[in-house]
């Protein structure tokens, strides 16, 4: 049978692809890929760009390429037989992987490249991959003696099957549980959109009423609006207990035991590589220059930020004693309580800005802004095979043609993993005298339209759909024609929030927002009245936002760095510490957030999640540049594509942003926008 895996095709044939074909495919390619590195081996030296890197980025390229839909597949349209297929070949491309990186023949082809005369010849980010690459052979140990590169293996494919473990178990615990609710009375509060989405869940069930589940744009309707205590403290419980031991579905996806097993592997991995810790070995590939580094530069960030954090509670308790008649406010009150207060301080509420930004309208004006801002424009194309009706298929051109293309899926749904993320379809690269076309796929879970109404996005949707776009224009708008460093390959892990971050602060511009927003019944511009309002509300808790950021990335750093194995993972004594630290909301024992902490126990932030605050910092002040010359300067624009977009992992992230801000980075413009410098 023909397999479309196997098929060079310019966009994956999505419709065809069938679990049954994921497993042969894999494996094939797999062992036409050694044979090619073992041939090639076989001829021996003198080894040269176009004689070894070439070649081998061409499997590489091709194993992405059939392995990409797999995955993405996976994670938006997930089914039984396809996540066995999925998790059966993690094991062999993780093996295949490590075996690379441990070849000591292959290892020593590239040293001979990068000691040989052409080294000298060869263009930047050829270099750059070079010594990526001898980088890379160490962190997979090839120096290592025969018995640790066989554990070290093993620790591999074990961090590979657990990690994918950790997250079907989140999504399985996240459509797990959903509240039938046939008492409208319940629903007061809940807005319109939210009831109207809940009443077609009901139905697609087969249940009277209206269900709400824990996919956020559910979730947090509830959390955000339900006047019903109870209700808001049911659904607290049911989502802040996925996967564990906690909460009513307690033990059934329960991640404790491979929680501890990733940490456990994690750090033998770094103890045979010669750290003493993970933190050491995940710096390895970043820009931070030390764990204790990382360490200051969030307490520093803390304590900034504490004065205003304990001033937003205090204001926030009282206003839900005094107000709302919540005598104690709990962990399920405060979102409920904050929304109340937003409204008393600022006359405004989410759910009044929804109707102004109808996704259509947002989509439009993203594009438009792109035009201003770099001189590319985006159309749809029509026809192109996707994987669920809602996904669309669009390309960004220039002048001189096609320079990218996404697909573009956005709202929430049952089987599709929760959150948004940037992924690669394809990859640039020069193919002779042809360029591969980068295509990312861009993912969102938004509150899906009902009825003939457009999708009403939330202003924080709009500031996730432009972060997302932000890491999709450096994959499509790369210039760099070498895989290995071409768009968001090869970058420092925490830089490559640079752009998705850079993006966000167009959503509070106005300027920009007049693009982007419009009355989906009326087209009506955003008044001026709700503008300043919204510009007003901007900073609304942000002590309290950047506590809880800091929280996330000192816990996922400590852990990491202080794990010994005696004493095993102390997750939640670690929690509990580093919240005595810099915590001002205090959360209720049975909390358990780190069991579907994704982003470190099944996402590429392991002892990487201070990476956010990390490029904030590069962000924030890349943008004052555009504030200083006027937001939509198209010099500056030029300049900001061709400095950091353009150049993808060919440069140091570093040597890039001074190439663009004429210095190295200052913390002050994050403290500005944050509304922070104040209390520093």
């Amino acid at each position: 049978m023909s397999n479309p895996l196997l098929e060079s095709l310019p966009l994956p044939a999505f419709s065809r692809i069938e679990p049954s074909h994921v497993r042969p495919a894999i494996e094939q390619l797999i062992e036409e890929n050694r044979e090619a590195i073992r041939q090639r081996l076989e001829q021996g030296g003198p080894y040269t760009w176009a004689n070894l890197v070439e070649p081998l980025e061409t499997v590489d390229d091709r194993l992405n390429r059939a392995w990409s839909p797999v995955s993405h597949l996976n994670a938006v349209m997930n089914s039984d037989a396809l996540r066995d297929a999925y998790n059966g070949c993690l094991p062999l491309l993780s093996e295949y992987a490590t075996e690379v990186g441990q070849n000591d023949a292959l290892f020593a082809a590239y040293r001979e490249i990068a000691e040989s005369k052409e080294f000298h010849s060869l263009e930047s980010a050829q270099k750059r991959i070079i010594e990526n690459a001898l980088r890379d052979f160490r962190l997979s140990g090839v120096d290592l003696p025969p018995e640790k590169k066989e554990r070290f293996k093993f620790i591999a494919q074990e961090l590979s099957r657990l990690t994918s473990q950790f997250q079907d178990n989140v999504l399985d615990a996240t459509q797990g549980w959903h509240r039938a609710i046939e008492d409208e009375a319940l629903l007061k509060g809940i807005p319109e959109t939210a009831r109207a989405m809940a009443q077609e869940t009901a139905k697609a069930m087969g249940l009277a009423g209206w269900v709400f589940n824990l996919e956020f744009p559910s979730y947090i309707a509830v959390m955000t609006h339900a006047e019903d205590r109870g209700l808001r403290e049911a659904f607290y419980t049911a989502y802040a207990t996925r996967a564990s031991d906690q909460g009513p579905t307690q033990g059934q996806w329960d991640n404790t035991e491979i929680m501890e097993q990733i940490l456990a592997l994690r750090h033998e991995e770094a103890g045979l590589l010669g750290f003493s810790n993970f933190a050491e070995l995940s710096l390895a590939t970043k820009m931070a220059p030390s764990a204790d580094a990382v360490e200051a530069f969030l307490t520093d960030l803390a304590d900034r930020s504490l004065p205003s954090a304990r001033q937003d509670l205090e204001t926030l308790q009282a206003f839900a004693r005094e107000e709302l008649g919540i005598p104690d406010p709990q962990a399920w009150d405060l979102t409920y309580a904050s929304e109340k207060l937003r409204q008393a301080h600022y006359s405004l509420s989410q759910e009044e800005l929804r109707p102004y930004f109808p996704a259509p309208r947002v989509l439009q004006g993203l594009f438009n802004i792109l035009e201003r801002l770099y001189g590319v424009t985006v159309h749809e194309i029509k026809g192109i095979e996707t994987w669920h009706p809602d996904a669309r298929y669009f390309e960004i051109r220039d002048a001189e043609g096609v320079r990218g293309a996404f697909f573009l899926d956005l709202f929430a749904r049952p089987k599709k993993r929760g959150g948004a993320w940037m992924d690669e379809c394809s990859t640039r690269r020069r193919l002779g005298s042809q360029i591969q076309l980068p295509v990312a796929y861009l993912t969102c879970n938004f509150t899906p339209p009902v009825g003939d109404q457009p999708a009403l996005l939330r202003h924080d949707e709009v500031e996730t759909l432009f972060h997302e776009f932000g890491h999709g224009l450096q994959h499509m708008l790369t210039r760099v024609d070498h895989l290995g460093v071409s768009g968001i390959h090869g970058v420092e892990w925490d830089a490559v929030e640079l752009p998705s971050q850079f993006m966000e602060n167009f959503c509070w511009n106005p300027e920009a927002l007049g693009l982007m927003s419009g009355h989906f019944e009326t087209g009506e511009p955003l008044p001026e009245s709700l503008l300043s309002k919204m510009l007003a509300a901007r900073n609304f808790q942000s002590g309290m936002q950047m506590l809880r950021q800091v929280e996330f990335a000192l816990f996922d750093f400590r852990m990491h760095r202080a794990y010994e194995p005696s004493q095993g993972g102390r997750i939640y004594e670690i929690l509990a510490e580093v919240r005595e630290r810099v915590a001002v909301v205090k959360p209720p024992a049975f909390n358990r957030f780190p069991h579907s902490f994704s982003h470190i126990f099944a996402g590429g932030y392991a002892a990487g999640y201070y990476s956010y605050k990390w490029a904030e910092v590069l962000s924030s002040d890349a943008y004052s540049l555009f504030e200083e010359r006027g937001v939509f300067d198209p010099k500056t624009g030029q300049s900001f594509l061709e400095e950091i977009l353009e150049k993808g992992g060919s440069a140091g992230a570093m040597e890039l942003f001074v190439a663009f801000r004429g210095r190295e980075p200052s913390i002050e413009p994050l403290l500005r926008h944050s509304g922070l410098l104040k209390a520093a």
